[in-house]
């Protein structure tokens, strides 16, 4: 431990005080930790899907085949797909399967999607399933009545920990996405933050959501956090 030493007839805690005020202005004038670089991907509809659900749609045994790797670590999209069949008999077709398995099958669609089967779907955090919608799943083996599950996903932004401190936000919060752009600049709003140590920079919004702020001719795009 150092010790401050001051001349005689010098003031030490007004030194002290002194030394602590220019510290504390270095610490403040450091650059918040780098955020990842800002991914956004628009996510098309898809089905989450239990182990048990897979069996009774391909057959006893049959697994998920990764197809493709997702931005986020672990996550693909599978060779399978379903049919979809709402309350009016009305039919989205080889809608994909996202993997790995989860503890609940849930469908998501964009609003567009939702009014094509006839559903009126809210928006939810994805495993928010109480009180939604269901549909009928077929599959090559099998069908499945699901009673409820189908959903409009909350738009959101999965981050890392260092992301969260960059931005200054936690999970729960909700942030802007802007985007500019040259003819329909757009600012997306009740992104929803989640963190964890596992996940990447990435937003998700839907395909509708994608089309209509013109993502795909983008000037630039940033995270904005909502302030009071």
């Amino acid at each position: 431990m150092t010790t401050l030493r001051t001349a005689p007839g010098i003031d030490r805690e007004r030194v002290e005080r002194v030394v602590t005020d220019i510290l504390r202005g270095r610490l403040a004038a450091r650059p918040r930790e780098q955020s990842s670089p800002l991914v956004i991907n628009v996510s098309a509809r898809h089905v989450h899907i239990t182990q048990e659900d897979v069996e009774v749609l391909f057959g006893p045994g049959a697994e998920l085949t990764p197809m493709r790797w997702l931005y986020q670590e672990g996550q693909f999209a599978a060779e399978q797909a379903v049919d979809l069949i709402g309350p009016k008999r009305r039919l989205l077709q080889q809608v994909r399967i996202l993997g790995p398995t989860r503890p609940a099958t849930q469908v998501e669609l964009a609003l567009s999607d939702a009014i094509n089967l006839g559903i009126d779907v809210p928006v939810r955090m994805s495993g928010k399933l109480d009180g939604t919608p269901g549909c009928l799943l077929l599959g090559p083996e099998g069908h499945l009545n699901l009673e409820q599950g189908v959903v409009r996903a909350q738009r959101h932004v999965h981050m890392s920990p260092v992301d969260a401190s960059h931005y200054g936000v936690e999970s729960g919060d909700q942030m802007n996405l802007v985007v500019e752009h040259a003819t329909c600049p757009v600012v997306i709003r009740g992104i929803k933050v989640r963190v964890d140590e596992q996940f990447k920079l990435e937003v998700h919004i839907d395909t509708d959501e994608g089309n209509a702020c013109g993502l795909s001719e983008a000037t630039e795009m940033r995270l904005e956090k909502v302030t009071d």
